[in-house]
C-alpha cells in the first residue's frame, strides 16, 4: 500500500467526528429557519402536514398512533389529534425514562391532563397505562432523501425503532427540513415522512 494514500484517508474516528459537526451545524441552521417561519406560514404548513396525518393513517388502518406534544416549534396538529381521536384511532404520548433507554409509551386523549417532565415536555402522569402503539408519528428537525430522520441528537426515538417489536415509523417536518446528510450507524429509517409539501 501506498504509505501517503494511507496517512491522505480519514480515520473512521475522524469521519464520525465530521459527520457529527455536519449535523449540528444542519440542526442550528434549521431551528433558525424554524424560530423565523411567520405565524401564519406555521399555521398553514400544520394544517396541510395534519391532513397528510390524518389520510395516512386512515388509509393505512391505523389503529393506535403514538404522537407528540411539540417543542421548539415543532408542527402543532392537535387539530389532527382530535380527528384520529374521533375517528378511534387510540393515542399516545412518548415518555423518556432513561437517558439510554427506548421510549415508553403512555396512553393518551386530547383533553387528557398532562405534566412536564425533567425536560420540559408534556407527558401523561406516572401511573398512566403503558401501551405499545401500531405506528410512531416523529417529529423532524430534517430528514434526507433516503428517509433518515435528523432529530435534536439524543437518540431516543432511534433507540425505540432498535428494540425487538419495531412499529411503524413515520415522520412529520416542514418541507424546508430537507437537507443532504450521510446517516450514522445508529441511524433508522423512517417508512415515510409528511411535510406540507408533500
Amino acid at each position: 500500500m501506498n504509505p501517503s494514500i494511507a496517512r491522505d484517508a480519514p480515520a473512521p474516528e475522524t469521519e464520525q467526528a465530521l459527520a457529527v459537526l455536519h449535523k449540528n451545524a444542519l440542526r442550528a441552521d434549521l431551528l433558525g429557519r424554524r424560530k423565523a417561519l411567520g405565524d401564519a406560514d406555521k399555521l398553514r404548513a400544520e394544517q396541510r402536514i395534519g391532513q397528510r396525518v390524518v389520510d395516512w393513517c386512515v388509509g393505512s388502518a391505523i389503529t393506535s398512533l403514538a404522537v407528540y406534544q411539540p417543542i421548539r416549534r415543532e408542527p402543532d396538529l392537535a387539530d389532527a389529534y382530535n380527528a384520529l381521536a374521533a375517528h378511534g384511532v387510540d393515542l399516545c404520548l412518548p415518555v423518556v425514562v432513561g437517558r439510554e433507554m427506548p421510549l415508553e409509551f403512555r396512553r393518551w386523549r386530547p383533553g387528557d391532563a398532562l405534566e412536564k417532565d425533567a425536560m420540559g415536555t408534556r407527558v401523561p402522569p406516572a401511573g398512566t397505562a403503558v401501551v405499545q402503539p401500531q405506528a410512531l408519528l416523529i417529529p423532524c428537525l430534517g430528514f434526507n432523501e433516503a428517509g433518515f430522520r435528523l432529530g435534536y441528537g439524543g437518540g431516543f426515538y432511534d433507540r425505540t425503532l432498535a428494540g425487538p417489536v419495531r412499529p411503524l415509523a413515520v415522520g412529520v417536518c416542514y418541507g424546508f427540513g430537507l437537507v443532504a446528510f450521510e446517516p450514522q450507524t445508529h441511524d433508522v429509517p423512517l417508512e415515510a415522512i409528511l411535510t406540507d409539501v408533500g
